[in-house]
C-alpha cells in the first residue's frame, strides 16, 4: 500500500500515510511489560516497515487501545502509556488511533488525556486520532469535544463504524447533518471529527454512492482515510479520489465544517449541503437522497438567497465532478437528473460576504 500510494498519484495529492489497524500485535507482553509485533505478519519487525513507509515519502500509522485490551483482544495501553508511546516514537510512527474497548468512563476521561501527554512527551510529532465520543452515544451536542481538544487529539471517531454498505453511509450522512451545527462549534485546524473511512474503490457501493461519500465528506471536513486496496481499484473509483478540487473543498485551510442546510432534515428527499471556503467561495452538494424520479433522477434547485446571496446577483458555478465551469446564473440553479443517491458538486463564486441561515 504504501508503494502504490507513492507511485500511483495519491501521496501527491495529499494521501500521506498508511495506517495498521487492530491485529497487528503479539497476544502477550513480554516479562517487561514490552508490546512485540506479530513476528508472522511482520517478520522485519515495526522499525523496518516504518522505515520502508518513510523511504517512500508515506507516513507510519498505527493503532491501538485506551483499555487494557484492543477491540479484538490483544494489549492495550492501561498502566503502559509512557513506555508505549515512546516504542511507538521509536519506530518512527507518525499517527496513532486509538480505540476505547475494555473501558469505562473513568478510562476515557484520564486515558485519553494520559495517553495525549505521553506522546506530546515523546518530542515525536504523532497525530493523535481518538475514539473517546464513539463511545459516549449518539447525542454529539452533549459531547466534551473541548476536553478531547485539551487531550491533546486531533480527529475524533465521533459514532458507529462504517460498513460496507450504502445504508450505514446513508445513515452516518443523516447523523452528520442532524448534528451539523453542533459539530461544526469544534470542527477547526488541528481537530476534526471524523464520520470513519471512505469506501471509494470498493465493490459495495455504486460509483455515484462513492460520488456522494466523497462530496459530503469534504464539506464537512471530514478526514480522508481510504479503506480500499490500491493494487485493484477501477478507473472511474479513482478519479474520484484523485480529484483535487474536491480534496481542496476538504482540506480548505479556513477549516470551517461545512453542514447540511437547516431548512432540510433527514426526511427531506433532497437536501442542500454547503462549505464556507476561504477566499469567499461556497462548497455545495446537491444530494438526491430518495431517488422519486422515474428512474431514480431528479432534478434539485439551489435558491441562492439559501446560501445568502442577495437574489439580484450574478453567480458563476463550477462543477467539481465535470471540473468545467456551467456559466454564470441569477438567483437560483438547477442541477438535472442528478443521479439516486448521487450528488451535483459545486462551487459558487466568490462575493459573498457572509453566510446567513
Amino acid at each position: 500500500m504504501s508503494t502504490r500510494l507513492a507511485e500511483d498519484g495519491y501521496l501527491s495529492v495529499g494521501y500521506s500515510t498508511v495506517s495498521i489497524d487492530d491485529c497487528w500485535e503479539d497476544h502477550h507482553r513480554d516479562k517487561d511489560g514490552q508490546l512485540w509485533w506479530n513476528a508472522t505478519r511482520f517478520p522485519s519487525g515495526m522499525k523496518a516497515l516504518g522505515d520502508y513507509m518513510h523511504s517512500c515519502g508515506v507516513n507510519f500509522g498505527i493503532y491501538s487501545d485506551v483499555g487494557t485490551g484492543t477491540c479484538c483482544r490483544y494489549p492495550g495501553m492501561k498502566n503502559h502509556e509512557e513506555d508505549d508511546a515512546l516504542l511507538f516514537a521509536s519506530w518512527g510512527v507518525d499517527y496513532l488511533k486509538l480505540d476505547g474497548c475494555f473501558s469505562g468512563q473513568d478510562t476515557y476521561a484520564k486515558g485519553y488525556p494520559t495517553v495525549g501527554a505521553a506522546l506530546q512527551a515523546t518530542g515525536r510529532n504523532i497525530t493523535y486520532s481518538c475514539s473517546w465520543p464513539a463511545y459516549l452515544g449518539g447525542n454529539e451536542s452533549s459531547k466534551p469535544f473541548q476536553a478531547m481538544i485539551d487531550a491533546g487529539c486531533n480527529s475524533w471517531r465521533n459514532w458507529k463504524d462504517i460498513q460496507c454498505n450504502w445504508r450505514s453511509v446513508s445513515g452516518i450522512i443523516d447523523h452528520w447533518g442532524n448534528y451539523g451545527e453542533a459539530l461544526q462549534r469544534t470542527a477547526g485546524p488541528g481537530h476534526w471529527h471524523d464520520m470513519d473511512m471512505l469506501l471509494i474503490g470498493n465493490d459495495c457501493i455504486t460509483i455515484e454512492e462513492q460520488k456522494t461519500q466523497m462530496a459530503i465528506w469534504s464539506i464537512s471536513a471530514s478526514p480522508l482515510i481510504m479503506g480500499n486496496d490500491l493494487r485493484s481499484i477501477s478507473v472511474a473509483s479513482k478519479a474520484i479520489l484523485l480529484n483535487e478540487e474536491a480534496i481542496a473543498v476538504n482540506q480548505d485551510p479556513l477549516g470551517k465544517m461545512g453542514i447540511r442546510h437547516p431548512a432540510y432534515s433527514k426526511d427531506s428527499g433532497s437536501q442542500v449541503w454547503f462549505r464556507q471556503l476561504t477566499n469567499g467561495d461556497v462548497a455545495v452538494a446537491l444530494y438526491n437522497k430518495d431517488c422519486s424520479g422515474d428512474d431514480g433522477n431528479t432534478d434539485i434547485t439551489l435558491d441562492f438567497t439559501e446560501l445568502g446571496f442577495v437574489s439580484s446577483k450574478v453567480v458563476p458555478v463550477y462543477d467539481i465532478w465535470e471540473r468545467r465551469t456551467l456559466g454564470k446564473h441569477r438567483g437560483n440553479f438547477t442541477a438535472t437528473q442528478v443521479p439516486c443517491h448521487g450528488v451535483a458538486f459545486l462551487c459558487l463564486s466568490s462575493g459573498l460576504t457572509q453566510i446567513v441561515v
